[in-house]
């Protein structure tokens, strides 16, 4: 054989060694190949058995065994997607992400803003039921069973007795808390920031014990689970700035402030019983006011003072304090409690001022309140009531 031959079967047998080298290779790859499939496929069969489960769980309630009422406030404005992550932080539903593809999938829209009342035994269908039907303005009564009560002509410091009180079996909110809260600047300067036509005029006083002070509005007030302290005194001032909207042109029409005309109220709130003696006693306050003349209330000295009497002594009414305006003329720094709607709409109608009186007195046995031009005559018929 030549040499020639020699290569040429040398180059075929390498040539034979190479297909044979490449066959064992695409073979070890088809291997490799169905191994990667099968492997992304037992993963694919893993994951969508991990997802269903995690999709199924989440439509499930929080809680089944749960007996209690959650209470959840959905803000003005919120997106679908905002109201799922207040759920689902308020535990509600399991998962925000779920809960927005079902919505979505069922085609839910249009919720509406307000205060809702859920339980974590129910499922996300159920959540969807409740959110459908719309909220309230007020948070609703749950089965905690607690509430605040807060009674017209009430200061804050009984405000914060009845906070403590009405709390005791779910929050526990502290009195010493609340106390602490209303002198909280940083929180005033807050709330006036939301609420400007109603707080504005009792921020830029000086000398006011608390600027919340008559700004509470009285209400009976639920109490949830998950509700912070200043989450109800928020709704206490929401609620006042909504009962008062209709008023605040009149008051800018007739040249007053808020904080004037709550200050008036709360004394009207406590010195008379009935509308039409209210109106009148605003009348005489206004008489007084119109003269330079102090209004000498007896509420604004038992207020300097800290406690009630039924009778003052004149030490009393000379205690050193902008609240007793049985020394001071005007206004004074503020509210004395927190007065009814009824007592504002009788401080805004005033009844009787062309009487012009001045003085007038309660009768404490019948409650009868008689009205005086002057000082003779008011202690002439004073002195006939033997009180």
């Amino acid at each position: 054989m030549s040499q020639k031959d020699d290569k040429k079967e040398a180059l075929q047998q390498e040539s034979s060694d190479k297909m044979q080298t490449r066959a064992e290779e695409r073979k070890v790859a088809n291997h490799i190949a169905y191994w990667i499939v099968g492997v992304i496929a037992v993963l694919a069969v893993v994951v969508a058995i991990i997802g269903f489960n995690y999709v199924n769980s989440s439509l499930q309630p929080y809680n089944a065994n749960s007996k209690e009422d959650v209470v959840v406030k959905i803000p003005i404005g919120s997106s679908s997607k905002e109201i799922a992550k207040t759920l689902e932080k308020d535990k509600v539903i399991k998962s925000a992400t779920v809960f927005n593809l079902y919505i979505k999938a069922q085609n839910y829209t249009d919720f509406q803003a307000g205060y809702y009342k859920f339980k974590q035994s129910w499922g996300v269908g159920d959540v969807v039921k409740q959110l459908q039907k719309g909220g309230t303005e007020q948070p609703p009564t749950t089965n905690s069973g607690d509430t605040v009560l807060v009674r017209e002509g009430i200061t804050i410091d009984q405000i914060g007795d009845a906070i403590q009180s009405g709390t005791k079996r779910s929050l526990k909110f502290k009195k010493s808390d609340f106390m602490k809260l209303m002198k909280d600047e940083s929180y005033m300067k807050q709330l006036q920031k939301k609420y400007p036509e109603l707080l504005d005029s009792t921020m830029a006083k000086k000398n006011v014990r608390y600027h919340l002070e008559g700004y509470l509005f009285p209400a009976t007030y639920s109490v949830y689970k998950g509700m912070t302290l200043k989450g109800l005194v928020n709704q206490m001032v929401e609620n006042e700035d909504e009962k008062l909207t209709p008023y605040y042109a009149t008051i800018k029409e007739k040249g007053y402030t808020v904080q004037e005309v709550l200050t008036l109220a709360s004394l009207v709130e406590r010195e008379g019983l009935h509308t039409k003696d209210r109106k009148k006693i605003a009348g005489v306050f206004y008489n007084r006011l119109a003269v330079n003349m102090p209004l000498q209330s007896d509420i604004s000295v038992m207020y300097a003072l800290n406690t009630h009497k039924t009778k003052l002594t004149n030490k009393d009414t000379s205690v050193k304090s902008p609240y007793n305006l049985y020394k001071n003329e005007g206004y004074g720094p503020g509210p004395f409690n927190t007065p009814s709607i009824d007592s504002i709409e009788a401080t805004l109608n005033p009844a009787d001022r062309d009487q012009n009186y001045l003085y007038f007195f309660a009768n404490l046995t019948t409650g009868k309140i008689t009205y005086s031009h002057t000082l003779a005559e008011h202690n002439s018929r004073y002195a006939t009531t033997g009180q």
